[in-house]
């Protein structure tokens, strides 16, 4: 006998809002934007109507395919109520023309939860039972392997199910699983090996799309899905280490959505994980990001690994992000990018600060890579402002090594210099601006990219101050920099493209407990966190904190 879907779904969002069912303010955001949708829309005339047949049909379809992993394979897949819920508030909702609200799903949850096997059967339904004539169902990535995952159990799945075959007319061959009467195939595909460009897609699954270094393949299927009148793009993946991929910024998009920042009736989204200021360490956290928890998520498992995690650093930031779903960008991270985050403070202004006292700290790394320029004001409760300039050729912005470097330059966070190399012309003429607006102390530099630059200021009559890259150097005020972000006490506007640095910065430790920031791999660029240590270096020195011992021996160069 078929389970009552939608009541099994319409419990899980009153026990997720009324705290039953331990939730982030995430997934209590899908569950009451789903309640408020059935209140608001339940008249004939409204845009939208929530379709009971079709939202319980998917689940019945997928209820009656087996598990082919595990304990459990070869029995019948019983949905977990969260999974009822995801998939009743898609496939339920249709707007005025018949078709599906819905054309767009992001789904964020930890490892183990049975994403693959979901979207497998999702994928099967769309092929077999969805309606589309001539459905072309895909399962993408970026590599041949990471797409045949959700291809290769659909296959199985469909194997074992000789009812499916049978009734849909479902054949099932080595790189392809069609229907011949409906003319409807599902394949897996990869940018590795396809050209991804001119399909038609009805139904477009990306699996763990935090993996993706590029978005060309999410574009091409975002693209591929419009040539649709009820297309679908299912995305379902962990969280990842990447806050510049296309990944994090379909995230961030969902994020505002279930925040009630803006309304987009054609996405569904719904993110497991934590909230700011829960403790990792417990077995309730994992609870809460895990709504497969004691099904999929075995405790035995999973206990010990958080244990090991609480004692060794380097095991710390792979748990969190794979069983916790936290978004962490380096292996050996350096900042809490929780109280980072907490430190945003979108109203602040630079110009809030004119005639102020502040320091510069200047990162010119390479004419073909970030140059940054960090604005350091220090204010009256010990606290400091951090505001950032910084400069990337127009070449390499629109090369695509980095999806988000168009939008950042589009709303003027990156200052776009012509040509293939940073015109410094762009920073003098900034310095210069900075200096008659603000009572700028000193502006510290590396002299290893900057010399002529500051000698030509030095004749301006500006206050440049040599400062070398070194440990010495540096050590102290990273560890101030992360004590003032522990503390509340530095204060930024929200700017990506420094939240998106610090969260590169690994903390090189050495032997006498001295660090320094270093990045993971050359992409992951820091510019903007040095010129901001630099900065804070000066600023505490000046401030009476210092000299550091390294000065008092004379060994440090300024």
């Amino acid at each position: 006998m078929s389970r009552d879907y939608l009541a099994i779904a319409d419990q899980y969002c009153r026990d997720v809002i009324a705290g039953k069912i331990l939730a982030n303010k995430y997934v209590k955001g899908a569950c009451k934007r789903q309640i408020g949708d059935l209140k608001r829309w339940k008249k004939k005339s409204s845009p939208y109507q929530f379709d009971r047949e079709r939202a319980t049909k998917a689940c019945q379809f997928i209820e009656l395919l087996p598990h082919i992993k595990g304990p459990l394979a070869n029995q019948p897949i019983e949905l977990a109520p969260w999974q009822v819920f995801i998939l009743t508030s898609i496939f339920g909702w249709i707007g005025k023309n018949g078709k599906r609200r819905f054309r767009r799903c992001y789904i964020e949850v930890p490892r183990g939860n049975g994403k693959s096997a979901l979207s497998s059967g999702v994928g099967l339904y769309m092929l077999c039972a969805d309606g589309e004539g001539g459905a072309e169902v895909y399962s993408l990535a970026t590599t041949r392997d990471q797409a045949r995952i959700v291809f290769g159990d659909a296959q199985q799945m469909a194997r074992k199910c000789p009812g499916l075959r049978s009734h849909f007319g479902v054949d099932v061959l080595s790189h392809n699983i069609n229907v011949l009467r409906t003319a409807s195939k599902f394949e897996a595909l990869s940018a590795e090996g396809s050209t991804l460009d001119g399909l038609n897609i009805h139904f477009g699954c990306i699996d763990e799309l935090h993996a993706h270094k590029t978005r060309a393949v999410y574009d091409v299927v975002e693209t591929g899905t419009g040539k649709r009148d009820q297309s679908l793009l299912w995305v379902i993946t962990t969280a990842g280490s990447n806050r510049s991929g296309i990944c994090y910024e379909a995230r961030t998009f969902v994020t505002k959505l279930l925040d009630g920042i803006f309304e987009d009736e054609s996405q569904f989204g719904i993110i497991y994980g934590l909230d700011e200021g829960d403790d990792w360490t417990t077995e309730e956290a994992l609870i809460k990001a895990n709504p497969n928890w004691g099904v999929s998520v075995r405790p035995e498992v999973v206990l010990p690994l958080q244990q090991k995690a609480m004692q060794l650093p380097s095991a710390t930031n792979n748990f969190k992000t794979k069983h916790l779903n936290e978004w962490v960008n380096a292996d050996v991270a350096w900042m809490d990018m929780r109280a980072w985050d907490l430190c945003s403070h979108p109203e602040l202004s630079i110009e809030d600060f004119a005639g102020k006292p502040c320091y510069i700290g200047l990162d010119l790394a390479s004419k073909t890579d970030i140059a940054a320029l960090m604005i350091l004001f220090p204010t009256e409760d010990g606290k400091f402002a951090a505001f950032g300039k910084y400069y990337l050729p127009e070449d390499t912005i629109f090369d695509g090594r980095n999806s988000q470097y168009p939008g950042w330059q589009q709303v003027g966070r990156i200052l776009a210099t012509p040509g293939s190399v940073i015109d410094y012309e762009y920073i003098e003429n900034d310095l210069i601006d900075l200096c008659s607006r603000f009572e700028v102390k000193e502006i510290p530099y590396d002299p290893w990219q900057a010399t002529q630059l500051a000698t030509r200021m030095l004749e301006k009559g500006l206050p440049m101050v040599e400062m070398r890259a070194s440990v010495a150097n540096f050590s102290e005020p990273m560890k101030n920099l992360e004590a003032l972000t522990l503390q509340s006490k530095l204060l930024h506007d929200g700017d990506p493209v420094l939240t998106w640095m610090v969260s590169n910065v690994v903390a090189h430790l050495d032997a006498k407990d001295n660090i320094y920031p270093r990045k993971e791999r050359p992409e992951n660029k820091i510019d903007g966190v040095v010129a901001l240590i630099m900065a804070l270096n000066r600023a505490q020195i000046n401030a009476g904190e210092g000299p550091s011992v390294y000065e008092e021996r004379g060994v440090l160069m300024l």
